[in-house]
C-alpha cells in the first residue's frame, strides 16, 4: 500500500486506515472475534494506521485495537479523549488530560501512545494555550508522542492548524463534504500538519448500499441521531437528510469507473485530494475491510471527476452542509 508522511508525527501509514468506531459502539452489535477478524483483514491489505477513541464503547474499542496491535508490531495507533466529559472548555484541562491518557494507555497496553487527539471539544478549547501548553508537557513526559485535533468544522481546524505542537487534524472529508478543500488542506499542507479524513462514506451513505426502504437498528446513530440528538449530526450521514443524501448518490453513481464500487470510488476521491495523509473508512466486517484496502492501489480518478462532484455538491447538498460547517 501507498504510504504518507503522517503530518508532524513523522510517521510513515497506508494511505487507507481504519476507524474503529464501530468496534465499539453505536453502529450496532459487533462481536470480539468479528471485531478482530476485521482488523487483521485490514492489515493483511497494508493497513497500518488504526483509530479509535476512549469513548468508544467507553473503552471496548481501545482494549481491543490495544490487544491485536501488541500482536502485529509496526502499527500506528491514534485515539481521541475529551467526550466521557461534559462539553465544558473548563473540563479541558491538565488533570483531565492525565486522567484520560492514563486510561487509554491503560485500555491500550502501552506506556506511549502514538497519537492523542482532542475529541471534537468545544470551541474556545481550540483557543486555549493553556490547553496547548499542557498537551506539549505530556509529550515532554513521554505519555504521548504526539498529539492533533478532531474537529467539526473548517474554523476550529485552521485555528488548530496554527498551533507549532498540532500534529494532525482529523475533519470530516467526502463527496458530500467539499468545504474543507477551500482553505483547511491548503493550510495543513503549508503548515506539514497531516489530514485524518473522516467519515469518508458519509456513514456508509456513499457506500450505495442503501435506498428508501433501509432501516438501521435503534442502537445504531443512523436511527438515534439523524437529528443530533446524541452528539453532532454532522456525523450521522455527514449532516445530510437521508433522502438527499440517496438523491445525491444516484447522481454520483455514472461517475463510477466500470472497475470500481461506489465504496472505492467515494475513498479514491478522498485520496485524490491534495494533502490528505490517511483516511480512515470503518468495517464492520472482513470483507468490509478488505474491500477499502483496494481503493489504495487504484489509479486517480478521472480528471473530470472533480467538477462532476462538485455539480452534484453545489445542486443538492451545499445548502444543507455548506455553512454549518
Amino acid at each position: 500500500m501507498e504510504t504518507r508522511v503522517l503530518g508532524r508525527t513523522g510517521r510513515q501509514v497506508g494511505v487507507v486506515g481504519l476507524g474503529t468506531w464501530q468496534l465499539g459502539a453505536d453502529w450496532g452489535e459487533v462481536r470480539e472475534d468479528e471485531a478482530r477478524a476485521t482488523l487483521e483483514a485490514a492489515v493483511e491489505r497494508g493497513v497500518t494506521f488504526l483509530d479509535t477513541a476512549d469513548v468508544y464503547g467507553d473503552g471496548r474499542s481501545e482494549r481491543i485495537v490495544g490487544r491485536f496491535a501488541k500482536e502485529h508490531p509496526g502499527l500506528t495507533v491514534a485515539t481521541k479523549m475529551g467526550r466521557r466529559t461534559a462539553q465544558l472548555p473548563e473540563n479541558y484541562v491538565m488533570a483531565g488530560f492525565r486522567a484520560w491518557t492514563g486510561r487509554s494507555r491503560e485500555n491500550l497496553g502501552v506506556d506511549t501512545i502514538d497519537l492523542v487527539q482532542l475529541h471534537c471539544p468545544p470551541t474556545p478549547v481550540y483557543s486555549s494555550g493553556e490547553v496547548f501548553d499542557a498537551l506539549d508537557t505530556l509529550v515532554a513526559e513521554g505519555g504521548i508522542a504526539a498529539y492533533g485535533v478532531s474537529v467539526e468544522t473548517c474554523e476550529q481546524a485552521l485555528t488548530a492548524i496554527a498551533r507549532p505542537g498540532v500534529a494532525t487534524v482529523q475533519i470530516i472529508l467526502n463527496a458530500f463534504r467539499l468545504k474543507p478543500l477551500e482553505r483547511v488542506l491548503p493550510a495543513a499542507r503549508a503548515a506539514g500538519v497531516g489530514i485524518i479524513a473522516r467519515v469518508p462514506l458519509a456513514s456508509g451513505l456513499l457506500s450505495g448500499r442503501y435506498d428508501e426502504k433501509s432501516r438501521f437498528g435503534p442502537d445504531d446513530h443512523r436511527t438515534f441521531n439523524r437529528r443530533g440528538e446524541a452528539f453532532d449530526v454532522g456525523e450521522t450521514f455527514s449532516g445530510v437528510d437521508f433522502a438527499t443524501g440517496l438523491e445525491a448518490v444516484r447522481k454520483l453513481a455514472p461517475l463510477v469507473p466500470e472497475e470500481l464500487t461506489m465504496t472505492q470510488f467515494a475513498l479514491r476521491w478522498v485520496l485524490d485530494q491534495p494533502g490528505v495523509s490517511v483516511v480512515i473508512p470503518g468495517a464492520r466486517n472482513a470483507a468490509q475491510a478488505r474491500a477499502n484496502a483496494a481503493a489504495a492501489a487504484l489509479p486517480p480518478l478521472p480528471e473530470a471527476t472533480p467538477a462532476a462532484v462538485r455539480e452534484v455538491y453545489d445542486e443538492l447538498i451545499r445548502p444543507q452542509v455548506h455553512h454549518r460547517w
